[in-house]
């Protein structure tokens, strides 16, 4: 299973060692959308999370980020990580939005280390559902935690925009939130223009990724919940993929034999080269792949490295270029 390449799956286990945070459990359901109210720019910022309300003293300026997606809002926002978990990953996996590989690491997504997040003495630690509440809890005890969902399989555009609103506030960079998010607007809107400029306008289109395990080729693909999913239809494509999303991310999982599915349909998949390409080259010469009407035509895209699938308007923007250079 690729770690790297999707969020934290609820649930996951982490282990609490001398070093390292460590625990079995599951998250709690979310206790609020997460909206932060207004404050001051120097004052007592009041901010409700998926785990209910807390007030920090001041905007946090030294932030220690646990998950990539919220990291890259950070980016976006001008306010670059204190600590970061797997700082290597983040900068393979998300290239649109990097940070300092000098970045002080503090353990992986699933193991966090205690130690390491206390030695920094963080304003506030960012985080997501996928962490046990256990761990997180244990982490509250050195500094204050944000915690949000990964994002909301009912409404990922807007759960993002609301995660960005959140992180502005927390962090006293309204402005720059603001502003992100009108970029991000205004880049959906040249998208859409540019593919019905192209005859594109509904357009089917599949959105995918995968890996190699033991030979055998695993396919993920993103339904409209999920944030790839949602973008293509706000740029007016069609995703043709609709069932089996989970709640969050908006993911379902299928095989090659699964795709046969899909017809007269552009398809497009995200990769690495961190790792074999599943589709060229863990397919290769499958015959059931080499028969799909969309391969067979030769509408098979693979978009550009180090697009984060769970990003927020950086990546968003970056999706959207894709998909226009791509099919258009």
């Amino acid at each position: 299973m690729r770690i790297p390449t999707r969020p934290l799956l609820a649930g996951a286990t982490a282990a609490v060692a001398a070093l390292a945070l460590a625990a079995c459990g599951t998250t709690e359901d979310p206790a609020a959308e997460a909206v932060a109210e207004p404050s001051a720019a120097t004052g007592p910022v009041t901010y409700t999370d998926e785990r209910g309300e807390h007030t920090l003293d001041a905007p946090a300026t030294e932030v220690v980020s646990l998950e990539w997606g919220l990291t890259e809002n950070l980016v976006a926002l001008g306010v670059e990580p204190a600590g970061q978990a797997d700082v290597a990953g983040y900068n393979t996996w998300d290239t649109v939005a990097p940070i300092d590989e000098g970045t002080p690491d503090v353990g992986t997504r699933g193991e966090p280390s205690l130690d390491a997040i206390s030695a920094l003495e963080p304003d506030l630690v960012v985080t997501t559902t996928d962490l046990p509440e256990n761990v997180i809890a244990q982490i509250e005890e050195v500094a204050p935690v944000l915690t949000l969902r990964g994002s909301d399989g009912t409404d990922p555009l807007g759960y993002m925009k609301e995660t960005v609103t959140t992180l502005g506030e927390v962090t006293g960079t309204q402005d720059e939130a603001t502003q992100a998010l009108a970029d991000f607007d205004a880049k959906v809107d040249e998208g859409k223009a540019a593919l019905e400029d192209a005859g594109l306008g509904g357009a089917e289109f599949a959105m995918a990724d995968g890996w190699i395990a033991n030979g055998t080729v695993s396919v993920r693909m993103y339904t409209p919940g999920s944030f790839f999913g949602a973008l293509g239809e706000a740029v007016g494509l069609k995703d043709a993929w609709t069932e089996g999303g989970d709640p969050d991310y908006g993911l379902a999982q299928t095989d090659v034999e699964g795709l046969t599915k899909l017809g007269d349909v552009q398809f497009v998949y995200a990769a690495n080269d961190a790792e074999a390409d599943p589709f060229a080259d863990g397919l290769k010469g499958n015959k059931v792949w080499e028969q799909l009407p969309f391969v067979t035509a030769g509408d098979v895209h693979r978009i550009p490295d180090g697009i984060w699938m769970f990003g927020g308007p950086l990546s968003g923007a970056a999706y959207i270029d894709a998909l226009v250079d791509a099919l258009a």
